[in-house]
């Protein structure tokens, strides 16, 4: 007869019944909120759909400031690891990976493994949002790549204070803007180029959808072998326009003041001001 539990996944194995128990015990004296984890889906299908473009985006969108920094590089919502990477193997500064989401951060610690011990003594991977890690003072180049949509109002208000906190006075912060906003009904789709992997295609697109004053972002995947559909998949998030005149608003109220407009328009250049006496 098979075992009962009140938490923890069941596995087979062969004839045995393994109980595994998945509870995870968190250290520290600072108040950690337990999150549902968010990416399951889409952890799988990100580095092999969209690796290959986002390492060279990261790094023409970056590399100059990251090859400046002196103190230290902040990545914020560092996912699977391509700014973090850039930034150990541009820099000789210590950089912290923000990322509080469990399904990315595995393959960004698989991928910070297969690196030197020098390098990997250069990095810190923070398993929290960047307030409840409590950094001060710790660099002076901070990068939110492809998150800050990701996040609400009132989690961004969050954010701006701690950003404040963590970098240095006269550092910079290199921010990727969300998108403005769509038109009632407006509907986009972007199809990632399709990879092959041994016999397997590995297929999937982007659909954004406006919905009131959000944008409902819809991942779906696939693969496929020969022609045959063998696994679908889909992943919704959430994400809240935002114009590049109100993320200026919202950070020049924490102490920030803008930079001179980047090569690129997508991203947002802003210093740290002088910390009130």
């Amino acid at each position: 007869m098979a075992a009962t539990r009140s938490s923890g996944e069941c596995h087979r194995y062969r004839t045995r019944l393994v109980l595994l128990d998945m509870r995870t015990l968190v250290h520290t004296s600072r108040p950690v909120r337990v999150r549902q984890d968010d990416y399951v889906v889409s952890a799988e299908f990100y580095d092999v759909l969209q690796a290959e473009q986002d390492t060279v985006r990261v790094r023409r969108l970056y590399g100059r400031a990251v090859e400046s920094a002196r103190l230290g590089v902040l990545d914020v919502g560092a996912g699977t690891g391509r700014v973090t990477l850039m930034s150990l193997l541009a820099s000789q500064v210590d950089v912290h990976a923000i990322e509080p989401a469990h399904a990315m951060r595995t393959p960004l610690m698989t991928r910070l493994a297969s690196l030197s011990a020098e390098l990997r003594a250069r990095v810190t991977v923070h398993p929290t949002t960047l307030g409840e890690a409590g950094l001060r003072d710790v660099a002076d180049l901070a990068i939110c790549h492809n998150m800050i949509a990701c996040l609400s109002p009132s989690a961004r208000h969050v954010l701006w204070p701690a950003l404040a906190e963590a970098l240095v006075p006269g550092g910079s912060l290199l921010l990727q803007l969300p998108p403005s906003g769509l038109f009632p009904g407006e509907v986009t789709e972007r199809r990632f180029p399709e990879q092959q992997v041994g016999r397997h295609e590995y297929g999937g697109r982007m659909v954004l959808s406006a919905e009131g004053d959000r944008i409902r972002t819809r991942f779906d995947y696939w693969v496929r072998e020969s022609g045959l559909m063998l696994r679908e998949h889909t992943e919704t998030f959430w994400m809240w326009p935002a114009s590049r005149t109100e993320m200026i608003k919202d950070l020049e109220d924490h102490g920030f003041v803008p930079q001179p407009a980047c090569e690129d328009p997508a991203v947002l250049a802003m210093t740290l001001g002088p910390r009130p006496q």
